[in-house]
């Protein structure tokens, strides 16, 4: 029988069989009958029919199980380990096929995903595949998979919903009467998102405790705090279990962070040692900032210093005065002097007490550093050293020294006052707080008052302040309120609106984010 040997595609060298110029035996198929190659046939088929009857995707399940963990989006990988992967991603493929069971006996050629509904809760996969089914014959063959996504918690969201089985905390402390430390620092922390990794805050006494399920985790947070703090830690361990077989010890790891006692506004005496070691200033000042280090100024010379933590804790000492005790002034006069340094500029003012007008004409004449902005009749915070008794024996040392004795001012002023400003109007920015776990010190009336008040003040201090507010994250109040009837405005907020300070500081919209919390999808009708 003669074969046209263009209808083959056959090369010359397969052709040659027992040194003549015909091709193979030509037979029929056992199941169709169609004409094949019998040379290369396998079980005297054609494809066609060993496509039908033979399955590579035998022993290959069809349907598996995936655990998805609501609470930290993580998919679990056998046994015991937990990935993070994004849908359709080359992640969660390869967690698809090391799912299925005897995948390796056969050669991956392709894998892909199928769209599903995403409120389906199934994932489906494609896979193509290739194994030989006979001497130099190899079969290629395309099967689907489907994946039931289940919900299973893990180990570590497991443990931020059960108490005390943190492995580390972090305990942060300040021994001041105040909040307002804490308040930054909370700021701070939102900001940068240096608590994402705790399972529990808790609010104390003194300061704020923090735990975490890693040691490694607390690490990080305490790098966080050097960075934005002067702190000074202690580290301590305690022993949960040991194995007397392997070794191996399981600890709890407790660190004790301290933040200096020095807050920005206060009025510190150094010791006179220390203000010679860090440029010969003078040693009663004011602190203007606290950021990794102590900023202090001298209102006279405008003179800087910064302390360091390491320098501050070989020697500490507390601040000769703090903001609650800081008494209201009226400027009476003020003159300019050619001093200046950055945006202060030396002013002498002539000021009196708020409390003492109309009673008597006892003045004051203080040099402060703030004179660019001063006006007479405005109103400044500042500290009456005059006939106050300050129990401290550093300051007892600076007016007993020669050097520095006869330059102890009656009035040291720290910052202009807007007492105009209504308490109660609304702004139109606000500060996110953290969630934290109050526990039994659940505030009463008395302390919830003057917790309200010191954050009231700190939030004065973010609008009076533009560098505090760039450290900060100022969102957007995007809250609705009621509308109130114009008509119904009454006479003693009608003159607090009229006298309000027009030079008050304001913060810009441009400095505000949105907030997407809030945020929602309404439809309009």
């Amino acid at each position: 029988m003669d074969i046209d040997m263009a209808g083959t595609g056959a090369t010359p060298s397969m052709v040659q069989l027992g040194g003549s110029a015909r091709t193979g035996a030509t037979i029929f198929c056992c199941d169709c009958g169609a004409p094949i190659d019998g040379t290369i046939s396998t079980d005297s088929r054609c494809s066609d029919c060993l496509k039908s009857s033979i399955d590579l995707s035998q022993g290959i399940q069809r349907e598996g199980v995936l655990h998805f963990c609501k609470d930290c989006d993580r998919w679990l990988l056998p046994p015991n380990s937990w990935i993070s992967a994004a849908p359709e991603s080359r992640e969660l493929l390869s967690l698809c096929l090391k799912k299925l069971r005897n995948l390796s006996k056969v050669r991956i050629v392709d894998a892909k995903f199928i769209w599903t509904e995403p409120h389906s809760r199934r994932i489906k996969v494609k896979i193509t595949v290739q194994d030989s089914v006979g001497e130099g014959l190899v079969m290629q063959q395309s099967f689907e998979v489907v994946y039931v996504v289940a919900s299973q918690q893990c180990k570590d969201c497991a443990k931020s919903y059960t108490a005390n089985v943190w492995r580390a905390s972090v305990q942060v402390r300040q021994k001041v009467t105040h909040k307002r430390t804490f308040l930054l620092l909370e700021q701070m922390i939102l900001k940068h998102q240096a608590h994402k990794d705790t399972i529990n805050i808790k609010e104390e006494k003194d300061g704020i405790d923090f735990y975490f399920a890693q040691k490694n985790q607390a690490d990080a947070f305490l790098s966080f705090l050097k960075s934005v703090v002067p702190i000074h830690m202690k580290e301590s361990r305690h022993l949960i279990s040991a194995d007397t077989h392997t070794g191996n010890k399981s600890y709890k790891f407790s660190t004790s962070v301290e933040i200096v006692p020095i807050c920005r506004d206060d009025l510190v005496a150094l010791p006179l040692k220390l203000a010679r070691q860090i440029g010969n200033i003078s040693p009663l000042l004011i602190c203007h900032r606290v950021g990794t280090a102590i900023n202090l100024l001298d209102p006279n010379t405008l003179q800087t210093a910064d302390i360091s933590a390491d320098v501050y804790w070989r020697a500490p000492f507390m601040p000769l005065a703090g903001s609650p005790e800081m008494v209201e002034f009226i400027v009476l006069d003020i003159d300019q002097t050619n001093i200046t340094n950055g945006k202060w500029r030396v002013g002498e003012a002539t000021v009196a007490r708020a409390s003492d007008l109309g009673r008597n004409d006892t003045t004051y004449l203080a040099r402060t550093h703030f004179g660019n902005i001063l006006h007479a009749g405005d109103s400044v915070m500042g500290y009456l050293l005059t006939g106050t008794q300050f129990n401290s024996s550093l300051l007892d040392a600076i007016e007993e020294s020669k050097t520095y004795g006869q330059r102890v001012p009656d009035v040291m002023l720290v910052k202009k006052h807007y007492p105009n400003k209504r308490k109660n109007k609304k702004r139109v920015w606000k500060l996110k707080r953290m969630a934290k776990d109050e526990g039994d010190l659940l505030p009463k009336a008395a302390d919830q008052a003057r917790m309200d008040a010191e954050y009231e003040a700190f939030l004065r201090d973010v609008e009076e302040d533009e560098e505090l507010r760039a450290a900060l994250a100022l969102y957007k109040n995007t809250k609705k309120t009621k509308k109130a009837d114009p008509d119904a405005m009454s006479v003693a907020d009608t003159e607090m609106t009229m006298g309000e300070d027009d030079d008050a500081p304001r913060v810009n919209m441009d400095e505000l984010l949105d907030d997407f919390d809030e945020l929602d999808i309404q439809d309009e009708q």
